[in-house]
């Protein structure tokens, strides 16, 4: 039958996980799936959790992450989750079931192409039971090429039809190294050359370029930063700058703001990294993409090509022309930047609860070192995209549609990528509640080494600062949330609440303690947290 042949295919592209939640379009291919081909399903307490599972495998290894649903409001419910890995440009497949095709009366039936059309997600229909298995290779080898996700609309009567099972070969194309346009290398050399105080800039597509982005960095003199993205990826080097744009720390704000040249390898150049714009003035970047949509119109210059490549070709471009190294690294900026990373005085924050660099920076100490890090979206971010630090590519941050909820799926998602490590997820109370309360349950179900960071400032951040600044009752941004520990503890995880100093130092002992899923509850001063730039 279709659904079996369907379990067999999926084995056979060589997917071992499928995260989802099972209705009656799909429920017999996730049994064969499991029960014939040895795949591991995650199943998900709602759909919009699977999805987000499936973006953090698939943002973590860079294979697609595949997820199943059935139809109607199951596919209504994975919306948000599909425009996350568009705009993360994550390769995911979607299997979703769709109602009968003689079902004309269903209740749940709705036109499925037109509802996933505008999240500028791929769409395949199944145009047959015997083309299914076509079907399937075509939408999975479009997620991968495409890098985003493809639903694949299976008709639920579709799964109980007699077809043959073949192969059908993907076809992927061989990866490809881009290399640059000499003239264009030539160009942006000669733009590096004439400049006294450079800042190279590296994204996301420069992470397997470390070493040539560092090499191109002490060739010119100048400091290194990353993207949010890129984050840790120059940790330890000397003049290493942090993150760009609004979460940077006043050094680093003060050196970039200061520079006439930015070099920038593999980064999307948000109006989060260039603080709305003003990193552009006076067409001081060079951008180097493999995408030149990807690349602003404000960038002074282009260069196309892969940022390894690049970096090398513009080392040898600058010896060719005798280019002297610059002097923009300097003692004074060595000390400035490890100014920047010491403590340094903190408020006194209301009873009952702990100031959140401080609770932070010791939670980055205690916290298993072999680790990667999730993080959900909203106001607490500025904090601790600061002060929890992990390895260069293990950092997932489902936050690019804006969304706040997405981080416990994406956890699990991870989690099931990489079991050898533990995941820490840091998420807001609004955050958690909107979206982790349910899946918490699933990370304790599927066993999974996990430690939730919930920095509880007792409501909906952003929204609070909103109020405040305009001298409004900010209480409707205020929630009495449940007992956070206690709701981890009834969901069969473990559960420890951060009050003040003492609890502070009992924490570590905590962790190393934990014999499931383990939800931090840092209580946390709303009137003491940073806003978002």
């Amino acid at each position: 039958m279709l659904h079996a042949a369907l379990a067999r295919a999926l084995a056979a592209h060589q997917v071992g996980t499928m995260f989802g939640l099972i209705g009656d379009a799909n429920l017999f291919m996730v049994h064969s799936f499991v029960h014939e081909y040895d795949g591991k399903y995650i199943g998900a307490a709602h759909e919009a959790g699977a999805m987000v599972m499936g973006f953090g495998y698939a943002d973590l290894t860079g294979r697609p992450g595949v997820v199943t649903v059935t139809h109607g409001p199951a596919l209504t419910n994975t919306l948000t989750g599909l425009v996350e890995g568009v705009r993360g440009r994550a390769p995911m497949l979607l299997i979703a079931g769709d109602t009968a095709t003689g079902s004309r009366g269903n209740i749940q039936d709705i036109a499925q192409r037109d509802v996933v059309l505008p999240t500028g997600a791929g769409f395949e229909q199944a145009r047959s039971p015997q083309s299914t298995l076509d079907d399937l290779a075509v939408a999975l080898r479009r997620a991968i090429v495409e890098r985003r996700p493809v639903v694949l609309n299976v008709p639920s009567d579709f799964m109980l039809a007699d077809v043959d099972y073949r192969e059908v070969p993907l076809r992927l194309p061989q990866e490809q190294r881009a290399f640059p346009d000499p003239i264009a290398v030539a160009g942006a050399a000669a733009r590096i050359a004439a400049a006294k105080c450079p800042v190279v800039l590296a994204g996301r597509g420069a992470m397997e370029a470390r070493d040539a982005v560092l090499r191109l960095a002490e060739r010119i003199g100048a400091p290194v930063a990353t993207t949010l993205k890129a984050r840790d990826l120059f940790r330890g080097e000397p003049f290493a700058l942090g993150i760009a744009g609004g979460l940077g720390g006043p050094a680093t704000q003060e050196i970039i703001d200061s520079a006439d040249l930015i070099v920038s390898l593999g980064a999307g150049l948000n109006s989060y990294t260039t603080r709305r714009g003003t990193l552009f003035a006076g067409g001081r970047v060079i951008a180097v993409d493999t995408r030149l949509d990807a690349v602003p119109a404000l960038a002074g210059s282009i260069v196309s090509g892969d940022a390894g490549a690049v970096a090398e070709a513009l080392v040898d471009a600058l010896d060719l022309r005798g280019t002297p190294s610059r002097s923009f690294r300097t003692r004074e900026m060595a000390a400035a930047l490890a100014a920047q990373e010491a403590p340094g005085e903190r408020p006194r924050v209301a009873p009952g609860t702990v100031d959140a660099p401080t609770a932070l920076r010791r939670l980055d100490e205690v916290l298993p070192q072999r680790r990667l890090v999730v993080s959900d979206g909203g106001r607490f971010m500025m904090e601790s995209l600061r002060y929890i630090h992990t390895e260069p590519g293990r950092f997932v941050l489902p936050a690019n549609f804006g969304s706040i909820g997405l981080g416990m799926g994406a956890a699990i998602g991870a989690a099931a990528a990489d079991p050898t490590r533990t995941v820490v997820m840091v998420a807001g109370d609004g955050g958690f509640m909107h979206g982790g309360v349910a899946e918490f349950a699933t990370a304790v179900r599927e066993h999974q080494d996990m430690i939730v960071v919930v920095c509880n400032d007792g409501g909906y951040g952003a929204e609070h600062i909103q109020f405040t600044r305009r001298g409004l009752d900010p209480s409707l941004s205020l929630f009495a949330w449940p007992d956070l520990a206690a709701v981890a503890t009834a969901a069969g995880g473990e559960g420890f609440t951060v009050r003040d100093e003492d609890d502070l130092d009992h924490v570590a002992k905590v962790i190393a303690d934990r014999r499931g899923p383990l939800l931090i509850d840092l209580r946390l001063d709303v009137e003491h947290m940073t806003p978002m730039p």
